[in-house]
């Protein structure tokens, strides 16, 4: 029988070390994607809520990403049960929802993803547990649940989404925040940079994984903050800040 793959990403957040994840933005299909091997990340992410990743691609997409040895990450477009189990049924090791606001609703990522009895997961063997024996008893494991913080709703909301078990994964996102905040287009506004700061802070502080957009101006800020899931775009800057900052935080 074949081995459960493992999900490098998790793993290497289970045991507090800074994982890279690689954003897909401009990787679009297979064959490019294999060919971010040689910057060694540990997840790549699939854009399935702005980008054209769907139903139709996620097999062939994370396949290739298994290929590299990464784990591969699909941001979904909604939390629907169905969307989150299919997706993990086609090949997402990781699960990313948006928009999440409430203790119920992280609530209801945990109920989508997870087998019982953590949750209701569909029941159904994903492409990743072909030939897998038991695979039902052993996905929980090695499945990853990751939520955006990203409206101000939610950040107000934050203590009791932080209260929510088997979520791996507590990003705040600044682009759709800044527009809860007032300001459109302003990510980068020093109020709008409070607010994640603070935000991260909590995450840290109540003993869970934060997650942030990082670049070579910000990753050594969050790395001190306590961040340990840094999503980046690919070259040029990955190659050098990033990537040596994750071997920094290794040493």
């Amino acid at each position: 029988m074949a081995e459960l793959r493992v999900n490098k990403a998790k793993e290497k957040l289970a045991r507090g070390e800074v994982t890279v994840a690689l954003a897909s933005w401009g990787y679009g299909g297979a064959d490019a994607l294999e060919r971010l091997i040689d910057l060694e990340p540990d997840a790549i992410w699939l854009e399935g809520e702005h980008g054209e990743v769907d139903f139709s691609n996620i097999g062939e997409l994370t396949r290739a990403i298994d290929l590299i040895g990464a784990s591969p990450i699909v941001r979904v477009h909604q939390n629907e049960p169905g969307v989150i189990y299919r997706t993990m049924d086609l090949g997402a090791q990781g699960i990313c929802v948006p928009h999440v606001n409430t203790r119920e609703e992280a609530e209801a990522v945990v109920h989508a993803g997870k087998y019982a009895p953590i949750g209701l997961r569909g029941a159904f063997t994903s492409r990743q547990g072909i030939g897998v024996d038991n695979y039902q008893a052993k996905a929980n494991d090695q499945t990853m649940l990751i939520i955006l913080i990203e409206d101000i709703v939610g950040v107000q909301n934050l203590d009791e989404i932080l209260e929510v078990d088997d979520i791996d994964v507590f990003f705040v996102a600044p682009g759709d925040l800044a527009q809860t905040m007032g300001r459109i287009g302003e990510p980068h506004h020093p109020e709008v940079q409070a607010v994640v700061d603070e935000s991260l802070r909590k995450i840290v502080a109540a003993g869970r994984t934060a997650g942030a957009l990082v670049s070579n101006e910000n990753a050594a800020h969050h790395l001190e903050q306590g961040v340990k899931f840094f999503l980046g775009s690919p070259p040029p800057w990955m190659e050098t800040g990033l990537i040596e900052m994750n071997r920094r935080a290794e040493a």
